[in-house]
């Protein structure tokens, strides 16, 4: 099948065999890192391309067959602080609120994520500060509310997958009905992403992200392909410490 890069990405055309692979299992990336410098190789996976039953690699962890969206992202970046910075600010997820990205309806960078803060348990009764380094363990599997600008108000987890000096991996699901107004858009565990960061020198990191909503996710949000691209770069600007409404965004 063909992989095509976007455009305004500066990708290059090139071959896939098998579909997205993160970086895990002992494979190699699909799609490949994009450059130091380079914006991302960001690629908005189609069911024609892998079939209405297609399942995400066993090394993600996640189980369930198909999708309704499915995005890659795959870059590298710069970063001093070390695997002890990464973690931190994963853990910050009030640094979320504010997160912008390029809106392809309203051709102007939005707010993609209002208001966003930890709490103490699945219910999402207690707002808490930020999750502390001593928290963000391996195995360690916390809570938070993060409210989308079109899926509203939600309970998500984070699970820290890995943490050592040289890789951190870490993946969300939400656990919570997401609703647009009062219509169902995702069901609990529809919406997951992964993300996969390894140390490839001093001061560079490589980032792989997957992001998947389930099959049984609302029709109001499938498509939108720019869209999802631009939430997929906000998210990787977002860890990499780039301003997420820095020109030009991801698509148009």
């Amino acid at each position: 099948m063909i992989v095509c890069g976007f455009a305004l990405l500066g990708q290059v055309c090139g071959v896939a065999e098998s579909g997205p692979q993160p970086p895990c299992g002992g494979m190699a990336p699909v799609p490949e890192y994009a450059r130091l410098g380079e914006s991302p190789a960001v690629k908005f996976w189609s069911e024609k391309e892998l079939g209405a039953d297609w399942h995400p690699p066993a090394c993600t962890g996640w189980t369930g067959g198909g999708f309704s969206t499915l995005v890659t992202t795959a870059a590298r970046f710069r970063h001093a602080g070390g695997i002890e910075g990464l973690l931190l600010q994963s853990g910050a997820v009030s640094s979320l609120a504010g997160m912008r990205y390029w809106s392809t309806t309203h051709k102007k960078w939005q707010v993609l994520i209002p208001e966003a803060y930890a709490v103490n348990d699945v219910q999402g009764r207690q707002r808490r500060e930020d999750f502390t380094l001593e928290e963000l363990k391996p195995g360690a599997v916390l809570y938070f509310q993060q409210a989308d600008n079109l899926s509203g108000k939600a309970v998500f987890r984070l699970r820290i997958v890995d943490a050592t000096a040289e890789r951190l991996v870490f993946d969300v699901a939400n656990v919570s009905l997401m609703r647009y107004l009062l219509l169902p858009l995702f069901h609990p565990g529809e919406m997951q992403s992964i993300y996969y960061l390894d140390r490839e020198s001093d001061g560079v990191w490589r980032y792989y992200s997957m992001a998947r909503t389930g099959k049984g996710a609302s029709s109001l949000t499938v498509g939108h392909e720019a869209s999802w691209i631009n939430r997929s770069v906000a998210f990787f600007r977002h860890v990499a410490g780039i301003p997420t409404n820095q020109e030009p965004p991801a698509a148009r």
